[in-house]
């Protein structure tokens, strides 16, 4: 049976993930910009029906597999944005580059565990096209106490 999804949009449909909305900009910025084959998307929060669904810091109440489930929620997001910006999903040749922020105290050191439940849905989703270079620190805060945020690049066909 022909579907009018692309393959990706199928692949997201298999994984039961449904874009939401991209978020819209809560300050002087753009969510996404594109320069030649790159796109550039903001970072993202754990955005769910507008409201932040994860928040705190990573060793200080937030347990690491809520972290996990967080930068997963980014990265559907961040997908959303993507989805906007390129229109077309299959378009995507490479994620470029990852980039995740955990709100976390100076002794937390499990960044790349919570970073990996972005990186590891970047892979589910796009396969091999997946594979991203990565930076992954820890901060002292994010926008609206969110536990999580990821930014990212994309090459476009």
């Amino acid at each position: 049976m022909e579907t009018a999804l692309g393959k990706i949009e199928s692949r997201l449909a298999e994984l039961g993930i449904v874009l939401p909305t991209p978020a819209a900009p809560i300050a002087n910025y753009i969510p996404y910009n594109i320069s030649g084959r790159l796109v550039v998307i903001s970072g993202q929060i754990p955005l769910q029906d507008g409201k932040i669904a994860y928040t705190g810091k990573l060793g200080a109440g937030v347990p690491l597999a809520e972290g996990v489930a967080a930068a997963r929620l980014c990265f559907i997001n961040l997908v959303a944005q993507l989805k906007a910006a390129a229109g077309d999903l299959d378009k995507v040749t490479r994620i470029i580059r990852l980039g995740g922020f955990i709100a976390a105290p100076a002794e937390f050191t499990q960044h790349a565990v919570v970073m990996n439940g972005a990186s590891d849905l970047a892979v589910e989703i796009f396969g091999e096209v997946g594979r991203h270079a990565r930076t992954t620190i820890g901060v002292p805060s994010l926008p609206g106490d969110a536990a999580v945020e990821v930014e990212g690049m994309f090459e476009l066909a």
